[in-house]
């Protein structure tokens, strides 16, 4: 078993190893770019080892904002050719290039943490103030673009929005989009990285990709793509993340003298309701919601845990999903498996159908503590800590027998090790 000091300092050394000069990429070859959550994420580690790198971190990633707003979540700083689809295959014309869709929008809530917590308050402040801006820019794209109707929940057009690119939640919705007859031909790079029994399969890449050309055939319009993408979802993710986010960004505005409140407070007086009304009695859990069936997608996920992170649960939910996580325990070693260990389609070694991610677990402990279950947040950071002393900071684990997963040498895992795991750090 290696040490807590060993761990800080290998978690510091893929940080190192993965900086490109400001950016931090996933993990070299299989993810050589810069991502929208994994930067967030990256950022809080950072934040342990060098405070202004930190910042740098998220000043990169809001280089490639478009002027709608938009945050995409993938930035190209430099070519490479080990990941598919580069930016020739988005075709967004943007400089620096990226892709044409977003993430679980993390930032606002990181950067209080960030502020919160910095030894250097006058260089957190500046930077806090500079990013303000910016994340007010991309909530509001968000409210005017994915939510026109004001119900309150974003609409999701594509799974690797969600973060949970191929959950057994989107099966169904997925499998209505039409395989694009003239889909260009492709080599995915990721199976040469990782075994095949870890990843996607072809037939859901296929869709990823034929929903990518609807996308371009839009013009990345986002009113037209209410209109015409076939995938049409309310994640929990984005929908948990935007919520918990614009009470931060709400904060912001307060700490620095914005005078944004009253937008955001109608904002999230929207949302609140909105996702509270994804509870489902029976299962103890929050699902996902079609929006083309207009029916709950009832899997559940780890993200069903993550109305406590957003802060909209009642005392009394929180107690449901305390029981419902503590019999996932009892199926699985490790929490949270991003599957519910009972479901047919979970898969404990293949990407989001049921493996462990250290980030979701930073979020879903975030929410139980805040609601008062100190032992399950416990549980969860210390579940943390065993999987990186047994397995080292892989993308992923297996919630049954630690194994890592996925990429080796992962940014954000090995930064969550430093913001949380090696010690239960507050945020």
């Amino acid at each position: 078993m290696k040490t807590r000091e060993s761990l800080d300092q290998e978690a510091i050394g893929i940080l190192r190893a993965n900086d490109r000069g400001g950016f931090t990429v996933p993990t070299a070859g299989l993810y050589p770019f810069q991502w929208l959550w994994d930067a967030g994420f990256t950022a809080l580690g950072w934040m342990r080892v060098d405070e202004a790198r930190a910042w740098q971190e998220l000043e990169l990633l809001f280089q490639g904002q478009w002027a709608s707003g938009m945050l995409p979540h993938i930035v190209f700083h430099k070519a490479a050719s080990s990941y598919f689809p580069g930016p020739e295959r988005w075709g967004t014309h943007h400089t620096p290039p990226t892709s044409g869709i977003t993430q679980p929008p993390v930032v606002a809530t990181f950067v209080r943490w960030m502020l919160e917590r910095a030894q250097d308050q006058a260089l957190a402040e500046e930077k806090a103030r500079t990013l303000y801006p910016r994340i007010l820019a991309y909530h509001r794209w968000f409210k005017r673009e994915r939510d026109p109707r004001d119900t309150g929940l974003m609409t999701t057009f594509h799974p690797w929005e969600t973060g949970a690119d191929n959950s057994p939640a989107w099966d169904q919705a997925l499998a209505r989009v039409p395989v694009d007859p003239d889909l260009p031909p492709y080599t995915r790079r990721d199976t040469s990285h990782v075994d095949p029994s870890q990843r996607p399969h072809k037939a859901e890449y296929d869709r990823f990709l034929s929903l990518l050309e609807i996308y371009k055939r839009a013009g990345y319009d986002q009113l037209r793509l209410h209109r015409e993408c076939p995938f049409r979802v309310v994640s929990l993710l984005i929908d948990c993340a935007l919520h918990r986010a614009n009470r931060d960004l709400l904060w912001l505005s307060q700490r620095f003298g914005f005078g944004d409140e009253a937008e955001i407070e109608g904002w999230l007086r929207t949302s609140g309701p909105a996702i509270e009304s994804l509870w489902d009695e029976e299962s103890g859990l929050y699902h996902n919601y079609d929006l083309v069936q207009n029916a709950p997608i009832r899997v559940g996920t780890n993200a069903s845990f993550l109305p406590l992170y957003a802060g909209t649960a009642s005392p009394e939910r929180a107690e449901r999903l305390a029981h419902t996580l503590e019999a996932w325990g009892r199926q699985v070693r490790y929490l949270v498996p991003s599957t519910d260990p009972t479901h047919p389609k979970f898969e404990p070694q293949r990407y989001w159908r049921g493996p462990v991610w250290a980030v979701v677990n930073r979020l879903i402990a975030t929410g139980f503590r805040e609601y008062g279950h100190l032992a399950l947040a416990e549980r969860l950071r210390q579940d943390t800590r065993d999987l990186a002393e047994v397995s080292g900071f892989s993308e992923y684990y297996h919630p049954v027998s630690g194994a890592g997963l996925g990429g080796r040498n992962f940014s954000w895992t090995a930064a969550m090790w430093l913001d949380w795991a090696a010690e239960g750090a507050d945020g």
